[in-house]
């Protein structure tokens, strides 16, 4: 099981070999993997996951790597790491002008690999600001749970799909964003945003309950969600931002 933090790495390459010990390898160092062998794969998986970092095979048979970097570019800000055969300095190079982030050479060291993925890591948590990331947020994690708000997505920490309805996702990104804050009522419903019709149907404690059926191991004793006695509702935990 993975926690809130934890990197999650998307790996395309045709090789199963090389997805693999990529997948071993930094499933053992604090890291998820999702993986493909295709740019059908990349996309899809982009689209419906809340990725950290992708790691590009430049070869992939009947696709042109660098169209497929370039299209990711186009598309979204994510950290790029390509692979590359030893003697394609051309490749690298172009590679690098269109925006990767650093590129990693075949056969390679699963210890090297590590160290420059964090390496990438690391410098997008320092370069983005605070301005950039309000505006490129893509998910939210916390106790093991992922929910994306591209795809309105709610991942479990056992990594099944729990389905929710508008209200519900509404509310959920409202106490992720003032996650150990006490959040009145009226507060989560300026937040939510609900529709009048829907606030008029289904009121704020019934959201709620309805939450904590989905998230809760008791919910009639509630850890995450957590009623604050005349005042409101907080969420308990703590929540990671990814942009």
């Amino acid at each position: 099981m993975h926690n809130s933090t934890t990197p999650h790495i998307l790996v395309i390459d045709d090789d199963p070999s090389i997805r693999e010990l990529v997948a071993e390898y930094l499933g053992n160092n604090d890291m998820r993997v999702s993986a493909g062998v295709s740019g059908r794969n990349l996309f899809d998986i982009l689209d419906r996951e809340a990725i950290d970092l992708v790691l590009l095979d430049l070869k992939l048979p009947g696709e042109d790597g660098m169209q497929l970097a370039r299209q990711l570019r186009e598309r979204a800000t994510v950290p790029l790491v390509l692979l590359t055969g030893r003697n394609e300095e051309a490749d690298r190079v172009m590679g690098l002008e269109l925006g990767a982030d650093d590129y990693v050479t075949k056969p390679f060291s699963p210890r090297e690999l590590l160290a420059r993925l964090r390496a990438v890591l690391r410098r997008y948590q320092v370069q983005t600001t605070l301005p950039e990331r309000d505006n490129a947020r893509r998910a939210y994690r916390f106790a093991g749970w992922e929910l994306n708000l591209r795809t309105r997505r709610l991942v479990s920490p056992a990594g099944l799909a729990v389905d929710l309805s508008n209200g519900e996702f509404s509310l959920l990104s409202a106490l992720c964003r003032s996650a150990q804050r006490v959040l009145t009522r009226d507060q989560l419903l300026s937040m939510s945003r609900l529709h009048e019709a829907e606030v008029y149907d289904r009121t704020i404690d019934v959201q709620i309950r309805r939450l904590r059926l989905k998230l809760e191991l008791d919910a009639a004793h509630p850890v995450l969600i957590v009623t604050e006695r005349g005042a409101g509702y907080r969420l308990s935990c703590e929540v990671e931002t990814l942009f």
